[in-house]
Formats: structure tokens, C-alpha cells, sequence
């Protein structure tokens, strides 16, 4: 029986050896060492400490907990195996918790603080940190800490993290526009996010395909601008349920309105929003961008955004603002007299910058801030210093990192999103090339570099719908999640695609169907429910 005893002794310490480094994204600073405690599901359990501003009752932490404990062990009955002496003194039986500061019935935002400190010895299994959304980084990180033997038992190592993020906003973008995403879809993708340490879900609502947002201001809006009024939209209690599922995993919702293009499926529902299109003197039958000429326009974006800032607590709105094609605007013999009249002669964009400016006092006098996509700062619209300044294009007008150096040097505040775009996809490892991104590779002052709050991966959605979503999205916007978590020095790629290669193996035991980075196997292969 030695050979067997041998071979299992081999394989825990390889365990060991690949779990404790196996944390994605990677802390900020860790030591760790061979030496490891017996967990036993049975006795574990999740406290509070007596000094935490956090106590039970908690929605933050108390549904975490419970998750957490879930994720770990499951809710099958576990088998209370007989416990040496020695296992007794090394048992961890909790993870205790203290929270400096309370706010376990806030949400998170911009400047939430998520710093922690988690530590595993002799003496204690404890989790510091001075914020709930803290707590919550910390709670994942120890649940990646927590491996199984062959054998069967859970274990944790001797371990000293101190951890916190590079960048304050690490967002996701999801478009349920082009196609329709189903409630559990958004939520599970809610429950990927959490595990990778991104905190801001933004949620492209609407676009020219559908409007599914169910707005009790304008209801015919999703009537006539949905898919299907009765199956295809996201009624009032949807929008609740997105927006507090999010927020018990530390998790901004940025909702995004986009204007005064990709809006014709506003139209049915707002009649004389749209601009009427000209074949010369006639009109054409066609629309485009909204008008901005018209008064009953703004009086309609007033009641609008008001409903909006009501029901989206973030302090940030996503305006849009991108890809507004002039030609219809140039057709119509009203918006020619406009033009002249104001003294905007042939230029457009003058006209786009009368329209986004008067957006921007309406959603100031909503109470909120506001980001837009960067044709804004391009076409040289007038707008507050406090805009952020989403950059999307990658080469043009200019490349991305100039991008960014003309945005941060004008003084706004600026998120990337160029190289991220997990729509696009090709033949290999693609997520190396998302991994390698430095956010801060462009020529500027440590000034302008601070002004880069961080970046989004982007899903959109012309090819993408439930059917495919997971595989496409995870482990892929994992490596967005890393860049934007850890600090600059980490790059190594063989490190990263072997903590990766674990991790996505850890999302199939999660039940999280996500895709292959490389040749190779799991433990515990996917199976579907």
C-alpha cells in the first residue's frame, strides 16, 4: 500500500502547488508558504468580527457569506471524519471579518473604497477591510484560496495578502439592444463579474435594433420600439432586481441612453423625435438622428432622464454620442433654416454641439454625471471638465493612446475601451493580446496618467445572444479584469495563462460554461443543468 500512499501525497502537494498560485487577478502583494490547515465544511463558517461596523444582518455580507459558503462546499451533507489532535489545532473553523467603516445598505460607486487584507496563519483567519465592497474582494479571493485533495479534504494555506485595485472603474459592457438578453442571463453574468473583481456593469441598453427598456414615463416606447412588448423588454422590477443583484456584489450599474444617433427605435414610440429625411424637396419616408431643433425634443429628454436618474441610483449616466452620420440632418429644409439662423453655416458638428450641450444641463439638473463616447471630445463639443471621455476607436481619428493623451491633456477624465472589444473574435489565444494592453502606455504627465479611471471590456451584441454569450465572454474578459485589477508590473504571460488555465477550470466547477484558452482538461469538466 505504499505506492498508493506515495502517489497521494505526490498529488496533494501538487495541489498545493498550483493552488497557491493560482488567483486571478492577481494581488497586489501576497506571500504564501507549504505549510496549510484543514477546513471541514461541516464547522466552517463565515463570522463577523465584534469590533466590524458590519454585523449580521448585513445584506452585503450576510448574502455573501452565504454564497461564498455555497461556492466552496456546496449544500450536500458532508461527512464528519474523526479528527486527530493535531488536525484539531490546525483546523481553520471561520474566516472572521471586520469592516471599518458601515454601509451595507449604500452602492457602490466611483469612488468606493475596495481595498483588503486577508490573512491565514497559526493564529488567525482573518479579513480586513475598511469598506463592505472590500469585504467582498476578499471574500473571493479567500474562496480561491480554499482547494480540495484527491482525497477529498479542503484545505487553505499559510498565507499574508494585501490587496487593492489599479484602476477605480473595471467595467462590462453588454448590449441588449441588437439582441435581447434574458433577466438570468445579465444575472449570471453579474455572478462572473464578481469572481473577476469587476465593478461596473455597463448596461447598453437600447440602440437602433429595439428599445426594451420599459419606461412608465413613455410606455409605448418598448410598445412599438421592442421586439416583443410581452417577452422582449425589462419591465421596472427587472431594472430592480439587475440593479440590487449588482450591488450585493459590489457591482455599478451604468446605464447607457445613447444620443441623438442609434435611436430609431425611439421613434415609433415618440412621434416627431426622429429627424424626417429629404430626397430633395420631399420627404423620403426615412429618419434619422433625434431632431435638435425641435423644443418639444428637450421637453421630452427632461421627462425622460428624470425617470431615468430615478431608477438608476449611480451618481454616472452613459450619453452616447458616437456615430452620429450628419446626412440626414443635411436633407431637411428645417434644420438648413435652423442652422441658419443660429449662424452654424455648413458645419454640423456645431449643431450636434448645441444638441449634446443642452442633453448635458438637463441630466446636470437630474442631479448626475455623465460619460460619453469620445466623437464628443473629437468633434470638439463644448462640454463641463467633470466628463469622462469613453475611448472606443482604436485607430481613428488617431490611434487610441494619442487618444487618450489629447483627452487627459485637455483635462477630462478618461476610460478605454479600444483594444477590448470581445466581439470581435479570432482563430487562437486572442485573450493574450486583451492581456497585454498597458492603459498608460501613452506619452503625458503622471498628471494626465491619473486621469485614466479606468476601462471596459465590451460585448457587443450584432452576433451575440444567450446562446453564446458565456462561452464568448469567459475566460476571454478575465484578462481586461486583471490589467485593470493588478499592478502594471504583471505581464508574464506563462504565468498568466497558467493561473487563467486554473481559473477557467474553477468557473466550469462554478457552472460557468466558459470557453477553452489552450489544449488540456479539467478535473471537473462542464456539465450542463
Amino acid at each position: 500500500m505504499a505506492i498508493p500512499r506515495l502517489w497521494c501525497s505526490l498529488l496533494l502537494a501538487a495541489a498545493f502547488a498550483e493552488r497557491a498560485t493560482a488567483l486571478w487577478p492577481w494581488p497586489q502583494y501576497i506571500q504564501t508558504s507549504d505549510w496549510h490547515y484543514p477546513i471541514l465544511p461541516h464547522s466552517f463558517q463565515f463570522k463577523y468580527h465584534v469590533n466590524s461596523a458590519a454585523q449580521p444582518g448585513c445584506s452585503v455580507l450576510d448574502e455573501a457569506f452565504r454564497r461564498y459558503r455555497d461556492l466552496l462546499f456546496g449544500s450536500k451533507f458532508w461527512y464528519h471524519p474523526a479528527r486527530t489532535g493535531e488536525q484539531q489545532t490546525l483546523e481553520k473553523t471561520s474566516l472572521v471579518t471586520l469592516v471599518v467603516t458601515p454601509g451595507c445598505d449604500k452602492f457602490p460607486s466611483l469612488e468606493s473604497v475596495e481595498n483588503y487584507t486577508l490573512t491565514v496563519n497559526d493564529e488567525q483567519c482573518f479579513l480586513l477591510s475598511q469598506t463592505v465592497w472590500g469585504a467582498l474582494r476578499g471574500l473571493e479571493t479567500f474562496s480561491q484560496l480554499v482547494w480540495r485533495s484527491p482525497e477529498g479534504m479542503f484545505f487553505i494555506n499559510k498565507t499574508e495578502i494585501e490587496d487593492f485595485p489599479r484602476f477605480p472603474h473595471r467595467g462590462l459592457l453588454l448590449d441588449t439592444s441588437r439582441h435581447y438578453l434574458p433577466l438570468p442571463s445579465i444575472l449570471d453574468t453579474l455572478d462572473v463579474m464578481a469572481y473577476n473583481k469587476f465593478n461596473v456593469f455597463h448596461w447598453h441598453l437600447v440602440d437602433d435594433p429595439s428599445f426594451p427598456y420599459e419606461s412608465f414615463s413613455f410606455p409605448e416606447l418598448s410598445r412599438k420600439g421592442s421586439y416583443n412588448p410581452a417577452t422582449h423588454v425589462y419591465t421596472a422590477q427587472d431594472v430592480k432586481d439587475v440593479i440590487e443583484y449588482a450591488r450585493l456584489r459590489g457591482i455599478r450599474v451604468l446605464a447607457e441612453f445613447d444620443t441623438p444617433g442609434h435611436t430609431l427605435s425611439w421613434g415609433p414610440g415618440v412621434p416627431g423625435l426622429l429627424t424626417p429625411c429629404y430626397t430633395g424637396s420631399q420627404p423620403s419616408g426615412t429618419f434619422g438622428p433625434v431632431n435638435p431643433i425641435l423644443n418639444s425634443t428637450y421637453a421630452f429628454m427632461n421627462m425622460f432622464f428624470l425617470e431615468v436618474s430615478s431608477v438608476f441610483p449611480d451618481f454616472y449616466l452613459h450619453l452616447g454620442g458616437d456615430e452620429v452620420d450628419f446626412t440626414c440632418w443635411k436633407s431637411n429644409p428645417d434644420i438648413q433654416a435652423f442652422m441658419k439662423k443660429k449662424g452654424f453655416g455648413d458645419d454640423f458638428k456645431r449643431l450636434e454641439s448645441f444638441y449634446i450641450q443642452t442633453l448635458l444641463d438637463i441630466i446636470s439638473a437630474c442631479g448626475k454625471g455623465y460619460a460619453v463616447w469620445q466623437e464628443v471630445f473629437d468633434n470638439k463639443v463644448t462640454v463641463p471638465p467633470d466628463t469622462i471621455i469613453h475611448v472606443w476607436r482604436e485607430e481613428l481619428p488617431v490611434n487610441y493612446s494619442k487618444e487618450l493623451e489629447l483627452v487627459t491633456n485637455a483635462g477630462f477624465r478618461a476610460l478605454l475601451s479600444a483594444p477590448w472589444y470581445l466581439n470581435r473574435i479570432r482563430y487562437g489565444p486572442d485573450w493574450e493580446q486583451f492581456y497585454m494592453v498597458e492603459p498608460l502606455s501613452f506619452e503625458g504627465s503622471a498628471k494626465q496618467k491619473a486621469l485614466v479611471i479606468g476601462g471596459e471590456a465590451c460585448m457587443w451584441g450584432e452576433y451575440v445572444d444567450s446562446t453564446n454569450l458565456v462561452p464568448r465572454l469567459w475566460p476571454r474578459a478575465g484578462a481586461v479584469a486583471e490589467r485593470l485589477w493588478s499592478s502594471k508590473s504583471v505581464t508574464d504571460l506563462d504565468f498568466a495563462s497558467r493561473r487563467l488555465s486554473h481559473f477557467r477550470c474553477e468557473l466550469l466547477r462554478r457552472g460557468v460554461q466558459a470557453q477553452p484558452l489552450s489544449v488540456g482538461y479539467c478535473e471537473q469538466e462542464f456539465e450542463q443543468t
